[in-house]
């Protein structure tokens, strides 16, 4: 259900349900009884078309569409040993691969969103991860709701103490960034 291109599901709401619209990044209240078409659940969200609209729903908030809960991604665990930049920076990059577009099945890495990931070392210990990503589209909304999904989850590894993500928009995207699995998964060769 929704985890390739193309996949759906429909459901009714159980509850009146907290929603992000999508691509506007507005937050809206789904009410109870409302029609919902699953698109994509991946990355710890679920997307949905209601009343002709797209929102962007918390895997918290699953059971509103009679969903059990999934578990988050397991965290990449660093190899034995101390630390090391290039360890924490590996580890980010995988966990920035589970971090999703709510309008696109494909991940942000994938995408050819991520441009750089790098961990500095901090005085006090542990390690700053500083992450320049892009946007599909200058305009969308999702822009902060995305970067901020990536800061949280960046701050929940081993070792990070501080995260920024910066939006940046030189390079501007284009389909040709994407992995060649990604092109696949969408159909554009």
């Amino acid at each position: 259900m929704g985890d390739h291109y193309g996949e759906t599901e429909s459901r009714v709401l159980a509850r009146d349900c907290d929603a992000v619209s999508v691509p506007w990044g507005k937050p809206e209240t789904l009410p109870e009884g409302a029609y919902a078409l699953i698109t994509q659940r991946l990355g710890g969200s679920i997307t949905v078309m209601c009343g002709g609209n797209l929102y962007r729903i918390a895997e918290r908030d699953a059971d509103a569409l009679g969903l059990e809960p999934q578990l988050p991604p397991p965290m990449p665990e660093p190899a034995a040993g101390e630390l090391s930049a290039e360890a924490v920076e590996q580890s980010a990059w995988t966990l920035l691969g589970t971090c999703y577009d709510p309008e696109i099945p494909i991940d942000i890495v994938n995408l050819g969103l991520v441009y750089g990931c790098t961990a500095e070392p901090l005085p006090e210990g542990g390690y700053r991860l500083a992450v320049r990503m892009t946007l599909t589209a200058p305009g969308c909304g999702m822009g902060t709701l995305i970067a901020d999904e990536a800061r949280a989850r960046l701050l929940e590894l081993p070792g990070v103490k501080d995260a920024s993500v910066e939006l940046v928009w030189d390079p501007p995207w284009s389909r040709e960034m994407m992995s060649e699995a990604a092109r696949l998964e969408m159909g554009m060769f």
